[in-house]
């Protein structure tokens, strides 16, 4: 029975931590407070649920507790008649509520997404802040996404919580003409969320899936305020292409399966379709961008009959215009395994070794991996096997590194 109640308790964390710690926020305007009192919340469900049982709706029963735990909280802190004032519209949370956002917007989460990427704070800190109070990711899990060491991401959320609360920046969605300085850290947010989900950091499992759930539902919920955006379709449709592949992803023993040995029966096909709608309206505005760019290259993979038939010659291409657009070294990447594909292996390792000498992608596993993989093509197995052993220390899942490991395998067999 316990084990069981763990494994709910586990599965509203996953569920219901954004929603829960947004609403608190709303209420409090303190985001450490939110934070604390979920946690107790959590922590309560464990202790109770196994002895009650679980609620019939375990998101209420764990909102209305850290709402309560909060108001305990102010309580004892109110000296101040204003402080007092405060609990008691706390108190007040059934009555309906009109905070002046722009547009139809109701949703905590999406009020939240947009307090952490106000203009004010560093892009990388809104997006940061943002997976750790909406989706609970840890400090470390975050650290590693950003490929910083996990002090130096702890600071940074500290700064950007005292940032917020001393420029008092409004919790909500802001009004029309204010969205576009907004739009570039939010789609971040969205995407570095949907990423953590659709390739986990660390862990036992390569998939998380109600992280992917979680970023697409607030996809939707941002194309719909922003309609004559066209990168937030662009976003969405770049999600739901990716998500369509994700039960072909992985085995049934949870390990890898690369995209050329994937199953395209098991990949959804009302998500392709889907994708493919939204990236075609995007296109229509004749405004390009990033997001754009990566649906089209994802596009290329959903539409090839098979591995055999995939247009690598178009994804190097879009990966050429892509970095021209966002001058990243994990671009840089993509593009060289699409040239490598497209021209031969030896003309990708060219990129790859230049990548390599930059130190841009240092500690990033997916260097030594690409690298390891065409020098194994190459026939170039000693150089194949460190290649391979350097990736798989760097790894951070379980399904990653059993997968290099059998690559390393079977290279080391050839020799």
């Amino acid at each position: 029975m316990s084990a069981d109640v763990d494994a709910v308790v586990a599965d509203a964390f996953r569920n219901e931590w954004g929603r829960v710690v947004a609403t608190l926020i709303r209420m409090t305007g303190d985001w450490d407070l939110a934070e604390e009192c979920a946690q107790d919340a959590f922590a309560l469900a464990l202790e109770r649920w196994p002895r009650d049982g679980v609620p019939q709706r375990p998101g209420a029963w764990l909102t209305t507790t850290a709402r309560n735990r909060a108001l305990d909280r102010l309580r004892r802190g109110a000296t101040e008649a204003s402080k007092l004032r405060e609990t008691a519209v706390l108190w007040r949370t059934d009555e309906p509520e009109d905070d002046g956002d722009d547009g139809s917007v109701r949703d905590d989460r999406l009020r939240l997404i947009f307090t952490c990427c106000h203009p004010a704070l560093p892009l990388e800190a809104r997006v940061a802040l943002t997976l750790r109070t909406l989706a609970g990711l840890t400090t470390a899990e975050i650290a590693r996404a950003f490929m910083v060491a996990e002090p130096t991401m702890a600071k940074r959320l500290v700064r950007a919580k005292r940032k917020i609360r001393h420029a008092a920046i409004p919790y909500r969605v802001p009004p029309a003409h204010l969205l576009p300085e907004r739009t570039g850290g939010v789609l971040a947010v969205l995407y570095m969320l949907f990423n953590e989900g659709y390739a986990a950091t660390a862990g036992l499992d390569l998939v998380r899936g109600e992280l992917c759930t979680e970023a697409i539902r607030l996809a939707r919920s941002l194309a719909e305020l922003m309609p004559d955006e066209p990168e937030p379709l662009g976003l969405l449709a770049l999600m739901l292409l990716h998500h369509a592949r994700r039960a072909a992803r992985v085995d049934e023993a949870g390990d890898v399966v690369t995209l050329e040995d994937q199953d395209r029966t098991l990949w959804d096909t009302t998500e392709i379709d889907e994708g493919l709608g939204l990236l075609d309206a995007a296109l229509r505005h004749d405004r390009g961008g990033p997001y754009q760019l990566q649906a089209a290259i994802a596009a290329c993979h959903a539409t090839a009959k098979d591995a055999a038939h995939t247009d690598w010659a178009r994804i190097a291409r879009l990966y050429g215009r892509l970095a021209e657009l966002v001058p990243s070294a994990v671009v840089q990447l993509n593009r060289a395994v699409a040239v490598a594909m497209a021209d031969g292996p030896a003309a990708g390792l060219e990129l790859v070794d230049a990548l390599e000498a930059s130190g841009s992608l240092a500690g990033y596993h997916l260097l030594p991996a690409t690298r390891a993989d065409l020098l194994r093509r190459l026939e170039r197995p000693v150089e194949a096997v460190a290649a391979y052993r350097a990736a798989i220390e760097l790894a951070a899942t379980d399904a990653e590194r059993r997968y290099l490991a059998r690559r390393l395998a079977e290279t080391t067999g050839q020799r």
